[in-house]
Formats: structure tokens, sequence, C-alpha cells
């Protein structure tokens, strides 16, 4: 199957691959305390192209930036590049770490177009990025939607991906898990203030699990912005109008480009996501790049990466390419 014809699953659905037998799971690597760097990232931007015209894409840049080790960080479908600052730190002794806001969240643009929230939208986007920091080749990390994102490229000949992670997501997307998302996806109010915004990003949030009152601060202060009469999330609410244009009414099915892959791959899953099952995460050590699977107790989706025990596994993986 070529790739447009599986990008067009995406959008339209497609029934589920049938679950293959289940393989024994890895057990998750030992904890590693994350190594102490500067605290805080440089902030910066790339001017990006896509069929309406021009849209600017910030990112976060943490570590040496002369440094050739390159790893790129892309969030879920309504976060935003600082979730990963906590793996960030840990990770820039090592590498220089890029952490785009997707365009349409965070410090990025918003497209003019709505229906051009699309997979292929973020895909050239990255590409361009990857451009700009003049690497031939990088290590890739993914939650989610970012994990999509990287996928296709990965699965592309000659593409720069030379190391994968995929953060709750894989082949198959749940119809139920794009449901749940979709009841929320752009639909958030104006808070009357950061309390009230914080609680209702506590209230969609409740699947990463168990967090610490600093941990959930730092989700939101990242999240909210001040706007006329209170609060607003930080992204465009135009990011759900393709979710509300297109029927939901099977699992989305990316067998083939996931068997398309063939860099080092590991898939963290959140013990009890709804839109990476277990048994999809099981056929992912045993088809296309057979991953290393991680799974992340008393979670649902996606793990945060925001405690050691998180980070370890992801830190081992990609250090091990040295």
């Amino acid at each position: 199957m070529s790739l447009l014809a599986a990008l067009r699953k995406l959008f339209a659905g497609a029934p589920a691959t049938p679950p293959a037998p289940m393989s024994p799971v890895p057990a998750p690597l030992t904890e590693v305390a994350p190594e102490p760097v500067a605290p805080e990232p440089r902030l910066r931007s790339v001017q990006c192209i896509g069929a309406h015209g021009f849209h600017r894409m910030a990112y976060t840049e943490w570590g040496d930036p002369h440094n050739p080790r390159v790893l790129v960080c892309v969030h879920g479908l309504t976060r935003n590049g600082r979730d990963f600052d906590d793996l960030a730190r840990a990770m820039a002794p090592h590498y220089r770490v890029i952490c785009p806001d997707v365009v349409g969240r965070g410090r990025s643009g918003w497209l003019a177009v709505k229906d051009d929230y699309q997979l292929p939208t973020y895909v050239a986007d990255m590409i361009t990025l990857i451009a700009r920091l003049d690497v031939e080749t990088v290590h890739w990390m993914g939650t989610s939607m970012g994990g999509l994102i990287g996928m296709i490229i990965a699965s592309m000949p000659d593409n720069p991906i030379r190391r994968l992670v995929l953060n709750d997501v894989g082949p198959v997307v749940t119809a139920a898990s794009l449901r749940r998302i979709g009841q929320y996806v752009g639909n958030a109010p104006v808070f009357p203030s950061y309390e009230a915004g914080e609680s209702y990003i506590r209230e969609v949030s409740a699947p990463f699990g168990r967090l610490t009152d600093a941990q959930w601060r730092h989700l939101s202060e990242t999240s909210l912005k001040e706007v006329d009469g209170g609060w607003a999330m930080r992204y465009d609410p135009g990011i759900g109008e393709p979710f509300r244009k297109t029927p939901i009414l099977a699992d989305v099915n990316l067998w083939p480009i996931y068997e398309a892959i063939s860099s080092p791959t590991l898939v963290m899953r959140g013990a009890e996501s709804d839109l990476l099952l277990h048994d999809t995460a099981a056929q992912m050590t045993t088809r296309g790049p057979k991953a290393r699977l991680v799974e992340v107790p008393d979670v649902g989706h996606a793990p945060t990466l925001m405690d050691a025990a998180q980070i370890a596994p992801i830190r081992d993986f990609l250090l091990e390419a040295r």
C-alpha cells in the first residue's frame, strides 16, 4: 500500500488489523536520574510554507547549539513543546534537543485555513525544521500526534531519522480514543481565572496519571495564556475542525507505514491507554522495526515523561547509539 493510501485511511478511518499472537513484553529498564544541565532553553522559530501561504513554527532549543547530535521531541494534539522540559534537561548533556510547537499550538502561528491542520502539513514543517538545524540525521521522540509524524517520516526512503521513540501511539489508533479526544479538542472555553483553567486541564488530562501539584502547574502554565475576559488554552480552536468534519467510524490502520520503518524503535505505552492497546503494542515488537516495548503502570494516554522512571528507558535507548 502506498503512503498516500495509508494517509487517506488516517483521515477516513479503516478497520483495525486483526491481532496477531502476542510475544512477551520486555521489562522496563532500570531507573536513571536525569543529569543536571542549564535550566532554561533558547526560544527560536522557523518560517514554513503550506498549501495557503507561510506560517511561523516556534521551537525551544536545549543543550550545545553546535552539537551535531540532535534529538527532536514532538508533542501531542493539543499540547506544546514545553511538555518535554524535564526530558530535555536530562538529554541536553548529550544532545542538542529541539522541541517544536506544532503550528497552531504554543508560541507558533495559527493557520488561516483550518483544514490545513493535517499530518501532511506537520510532516512538511518538520522537514523544514530539520533543514534549518543543518544536520543530516536526527533522533526522534514523539508523543501521540508527534509519534505519528515521526512514523510517517521514518517510513520514507532516505529519511533522516536514525532512532525513533513512540510515546503511546502506534499503527492502530482506536476509534474510541479519537471520539474521546474529539469531545474536547477545540472546545475549551475562556476560563474566568487561571485556577479554573488548571482545573480544566487536570480534568481532560486525567489519563496522564498521578502527577504532583508542581507537575500539573507546569503543564498548565505552559498551556494557558491570558486573554480578554480571562484565560484560554494556548492553541487555535480550529485544530478541532478536521476532527468534526471526518466521521470516526472505525479504528485507523497505519500498519503499512509502521512496517516500512527500519530505524531502531522504542515504544512507551501507558498501561491503561485507550489509544494504543496492549495487543497492538505487542504486535509492534514482532512487526516492522520490531520495537522494544516499555509499559508505564497506572497511566493512560499518555505518559508525561516528567519523572526519572519514565525518562530512564528513553535515555538508555537513545544513548545506545553512541
